[in-house]
């Protein structure tokens, strides 16, 4: 068995994080600091791509501007109900243009299960500029309260 990966912290390894988010179709809380100083936190779709994790959105959104003057953010995956779990972490960021919105259609499909119906065939069919998010963690902790709270 090969050493624990020092970028995460908690009671699961790597895999269990990667099943984790898998798993998981709740929208990522993505946070970073704004060129005003202050800090914002939107949600967003997401899918895990490898290591990294994607999302997207209109390139004239606020974050995308913040994202790019700033290149790193922190993020949190959790459930809602009990026994509550997730993951948070800080990540460097990258932005790509979603040009034939393959990112987005992966989100759609994910988030609303097919890409047809009537928000989706919206979604998809904005004239808008779609950007792909791509969050490369550096770290990454879980927790797990499932033993506390059956």
């Amino acid at each position: 068995m090969s050493e624990r990966d020092p970028r995460y912290a908690g009671p699961w390894n790597a895999e269990a994080v990667s099943l984790f988010l898998d798993e998981t179709a709740v929208p990522i809380r993505l946070a970073a600091v704004a060129p005003s100083g202050w800090p914002i936190i939107v949600s967003l779709w997401f899918l895990r791509d490898g290591d990294s994790l994607v999302c997207a959105t209109q390139r004239a959104a606020s974050v995308v501007a913040t994202l790019a003057a700033e290149g790193r953010c922190a993020f949190e995956v959790s459930v809602n109900d009990p026994p509550y779990r997730g993951v948070r972490g800080r990540a460097t960021v990258s932005l790509e243009p979603d040009r034939d919105l393959l990112v987005l259609r992966r989100l759609v499909e994910r988030y609303l299960g097919s890409a047809d119906g009537t928000f989706a065939t919206w979604l998809l069919g904005r004239e808008t500029p779609e950007v792909a998010i791509r969050l490369i963690p550096t770290e990454v902790t879980s927790w797990d309260f499932s033993s506390r709270m059956t």
